[in-house]
């Protein structure tokens, strides 16, 4: 081989070995970036800064943990702001999961709700000042069945109305005689909790007027 056919060899050789120290100097230096939470500029308007607070718990162990903790020391101010609107929105979400969750089933607008002698007292204050009809009825009430499709036309008429109905079964009875039920079919109005109206039998046009009333008040 001639001398300018080894000196080419030589600087191919040396060209590739300069490449891979290259390549493993900058793996290393990215793994040594992951690996450490300096590398975050000290700026509270940094994205990365926000994600890591943002979308991690301070109870992991994992290398976001350790960053999230180093950006929480760096911005103790910043981040207790964030951390207190945190705390807010977990507690509305807690209140209205805890609502529903003692509501039992779902009032619909729209539509009447069946309710028993446990659902029907915590739907009633959750509805705070809005008007509620109770439909009081029993399966073997004729009255009652024909007022039924009735009371349904009128929770699709009245949407800020909540209607439910109660069966007045042997299960219910301690509701029905909390509220002085005497005859089928009953309906109860209630505002903030409390009786305001009171229609009995198959009385549509007296329904209608009491429902008014409590609406206007």
């Amino acid at each position: 081989m001639g001398r300018g056919g080894y000196s080419l060899s030589l600087s191919l050789f040396l060209s590739s070995q300069v490449a891979k120290m290259a390549l493993i100097q900058f793996s290393l230096s990215q793994a040594s970036l992951r690996s450490s939470p300096s590398y975050f500029p000290r700026s509270p308007m940094h994205p990365s800064a926000s994600s890591s607070i943002g979308f991690y718990s301070s109870s992991s162990s994992s290398p976001s943990s350790r960053v999230s903790s180093h950006l929480r020391s760096l911005f103790p101010a910043w981040t207790k702001s964030a951390n207190l609107n945190v705390k807010k929105n977990d507690a509305s979400k807690f209140t209205v999961k805890s609502s529903l969750d003692t509501v039992g089933p779902t009032v619909s607008v729209g539509q009447v709700t069946e309710v028993t002698k446990d659902t029907f007292w915590p739907i009633v204050q959750a509805a705070g000042d809005k008007t509620v009809v109770l439909d009081m009825y029993t399966q073997w009430c004729g009255p009652c069945k024909v007022m039924d499709p009735k009371i349904k036309d009128l929770s699709k008429k009245y949407l800020d109305v909540v209607f439910l109905k109660l069966d007045c079964n042997q299960e219910n009875k301690p509701l029905a005689k909390e509220l002085g039920i005497r005859v089928v079919p009953t309906f109860k109005i209630l505002k903030n909790s409390k009786i305001v109206k009171e229609v009995t039998g198959a009385k549509l046009d007296d329904l209608v007027v009491a429902i008014e009333s409590a609406r206007s008040s």
